[in-house]
């Protein structure tokens, strides 16, 4: 046997039933100046499942020991660090964050760090971009290449093979394995395919602790059982996380050794039943259509008007009988908080109308004001397109009237000879128009007003500019011309609710 053959022979280990015997390198450890990918020597894994591999073989090998290079933190490469391993498998690309890994594994963050760490001095993991913290600032996770390290390769007597010669080392290829890692091999990926549990609490029974802690002390990764794993005919679950576990096949195409229930349950919804909704669902009910229904509620939070309306929709009322109490408190034209709103307009709404009859009449009064007000738009549009259909409309300012009015007065003298009226004739309209009383003027002013505040300007339009002037005033004139104005705009509406 040659000198350079000798270290391969030792190296390579012997067929052996567990991988809980390889103890073929004297010590596993990276330091961190090696820690990164460009100055790592091991090579880059084709997948999480290669890579679980390597991972168990580092812990069942009992190679790295974390206290001979620390004085704190875990003690052994065991099935804690497995189950961070098995949460980074399933990451593509490899970006975890603390909070992240604190949210998968239920570990805190300082227990997280110290497991990170360890993966990178085993070169199971090498970082790729190292993540910062800045002040006021997100905190940006780090990103890692699941690496195999080079002892996994000699111990197993993996061939290695570099097809691009300009690619960096850690892209060499897998391109055989010696007979005598084969049986390791296959043992590592039966581990490999199983989920490591977490540990059990501390209610369990004492041998299983004390098993748990025999493992932890020799470096064994405990597995799943197959009893407790989680299958689509079995209620309970696993204590780990089950989002990265294998998808499992439909009942339909299940092997022929696996039992079913011979009494499936039926959900409500194929029975063709429907499911009947608790306090807390008919509150978020009435919340929702409460939100489409009324317009100032839109963008509301639901949660926020579920609680509002809590009172009534626990008194079994409707969205109509809402609408119905509503009107009879009275809306708000500006409403600033809708929620605000909403739980004044229904304070002791519930005991007011206690019974559905008080309810009925309710929303009858409030059915009935809708279409009251439906009748009143109908008859707006139609007077006013009734006023507007003709092909020429009145301007609306007075300066242009007068002037309009004087070339009407000139068309119609060119029309008569050039005859005018005399001091005489007008003398005699005026005595045939005598000028209405004070009490007829009040009047006539009373019954403008009204019109005004309804929208209507017809009393006032029904007399010449002149004369509208002397009975009803320039304040209430000016008035009308506003009115007539915005009427024409498509964006305000005049007219009783």
């Amino acid at each position: 046997m040659s000198a350079v053959a000798a270290p391969a022979a030792v190296l390579l280990p012997g067929p052996r039933p567990a991988v809980d015997d390889v103890a073929v390198l004297p010590v596993l450890f990276v330091p961190e100046a090696s820690q990164w990918l460009s100055t790592s020597s091991g090579r880059i894994a084709g997948e999480g499942y290669s890579w679980m591999q390597a991972v168990h073989w580092v812990a069942g090998s009992g190679l790295y020991k974390p206290r001979r290079h620390r004085s704190h933190g875990p003690r052994s490469f065991g099935p804690t660090t497995v189950r961070v391993a098995q949460e980074l498998a399933q990451l593509f690309p490899c970006r975890p964050g603390i909070e992240y890994l604190v949210r998968r594994t239920g570990l805190s963050e300082r227990s997280v760090e110290y497991h990170l760490g360890m993966l990178r001095e085993t070169g199971l993991l090498a970082w790729i971009v190292r993540g910062t913290r800045v002040s006021g600032g997100p905190a940006q996770a780090s990103e890692f290449a699941r690496m195999i390290p080079t002892e996994f390769d000699v111990a197993l007597g993996i061939r290695t093979v570099q097809r691009d010669e300009a690619a960096p080392a850690y892209t060499r290829a897998v391109s055989g394995i010696a007979e005598a890692g084969r049986e390791l091999m296959a043992t590592l990926a039966k581990r490999a395919a199983r989920k490591v549990r977490k540990p059990r609490s501390k209610t369990s029974s004492r041998a299983a602790a004390k098993a748990s802690v025999r493992g932890a002390e020799q470096g064994v990764v405990t597995a799943v059982s197959g009893e407790v794993r989680c299958t689509p005919m079995q209620v309970g679950t696993s204590a780990s996380s089950t989002a990265g576990d294998t998808s499992f096949p439909p009942e339909s195409k299940l092997a022929s050794g696996v039992s079913k229930s011979p009494t499936p349950k039926k959900s409500k919804a194929a029975a063709g039943g429907r499911r009947k909704l608790n306090v807390v669902g008919r509150r978020f009910q009435m919340a929702r259509e409460l939100t489409q229904e009324l317009d100032w509620l839109r963008g509301c939070s639901v949660p926020r008007i579920a609680w509002v309306a809590r009172g009534v929709a626990d008194a079994g009322w409707t969205v109509t009988d809402v609408r119905g109490w509503l009107h009879l408190r009275g809306e708000a034209a500006r409403v600033r908080r809708g929620s605000g709103l909403l739980a004044v307009l229904l304070a002791g709404a519930e005991t007011v109308l206690d019974t559905p009859e008080k309810r009925a009449g309710a929303v009858e009064q409030w059915r009935g004001a809708q279409e009251a007000a439906r009748r009143h738009r109908i008859q707006q549009v139609r007077a006013r397109t009734e006023r507007y259909e003709g092909d020429w409309d009145a301007p609306t300012s007075r300066a242009v009237r007068r002037e309009v009015e004087a070339a009407f007065a000139q068309v119609r003298d060119a029309a008569t000879g050039g005859r005018h009226q005399g001091p005489g004739s007008v003398a005699d309209d005026q005595a045939l128009a005598p000028e209405p009383s004070e009490q007829e003027i009040a009047e006539l002013r009373a019954a403008a007003a009204g019109e005004l505040m309804s929208g209507e300007t017809t009393l006032i339009r029904s007399l010449d500019p002149e004369m509208a002037l002397r009975v009803f005033g320039e304040r209430m004139v000016a008035r009308a011309d506003q009115l007539e104005e915005c009427s024409r705009s498509s964006l305000i509406t005049y007219g009783q609710r």
